[in-house]
């Protein structure tokens, strides 16, 4: 397992824009969220280790926050011809075992991806209710093997400033995982 770090997105960035289909179909884009008081954008997979990993912790965040106001959207950018294991009938199935109760969205072409620079699964994105960028990096310290327990200890802190109306903490660890599995040519410049 090769670990790629987040590419730190530049804080206060506008959250990029994007429409795409959610696992039943249903079109998704950023216009629907507007007027949460926080939105997470969370690029994941269901095959990756590290996702994997936390997706017990993702999934009990989703129904901790979306009771707060908060919303959240999955992504799911990688090549589903080289990785079938995240095809959308996957990531169907992934919804429902992991038990997300946000939606998860299909990114074929990438290039919502590429808007918002992530390189990772997991890739987390927190913006304010401006949709303003207030934090971007890790779900918490723990990763496969290293003994410490999931708690979404980093972007729980975050989101609960965002919702006080207090700045994030300055000091942000980037997110590590898998690198997003590209489609051949449509590898993005910025790592």
């Amino acid at each position: 397992m090769a670990l790629t770090p987040s590419t730190m997105l530049p804080l206060g960035t506008t959250a990029p824009e994007f429409e795409l289909p959610d696992t039943n179909g249903e079109l998704a884009s950023l216009a629907d969220f507007k007027g949460a008081p926080a939105f997470v954008v969370l690029f994941i997979c269901n095959h990756c280790p590290y996702v994997k990993h936390i997706r017990a912790g993702l999934a009990q965040f989703g129904r901790d926050y979306t009771a707060k106001g908060v919303a959240i959207v999955a992504i799911n950018s990688n090549d589903v011809t080289k990785y079938p294991d995240d095809s959308p009938a996957k990531m169907k199935e992934e919804v429902k075992s992991a038990g997300y109760t946000f939606p998860y969205l299909y990114d074929e072409t990438q290039a919502v991806a590429r808007a918002y620079r992530a390189a990772c699964t997991p890739d987390i994105y927190l913006f304010d209710k401006n949709q303003k960028l207030a934090y971007r990096g890790q779900f918490d310290d723990s990763r496969p093997g290293n003994g410490i327990s999931v708690t979404g200890t980093d972007l729980r802190a975050a989101v609960d400033a965002v919702l006080a109306g207090k700045p994030v903490a300055a000091s942000q660890k980037a997110s590590m995982g898998c690198n997003i599995k590209w489609k051949a040519g449509n590898e993005p410049d910025y790592y």
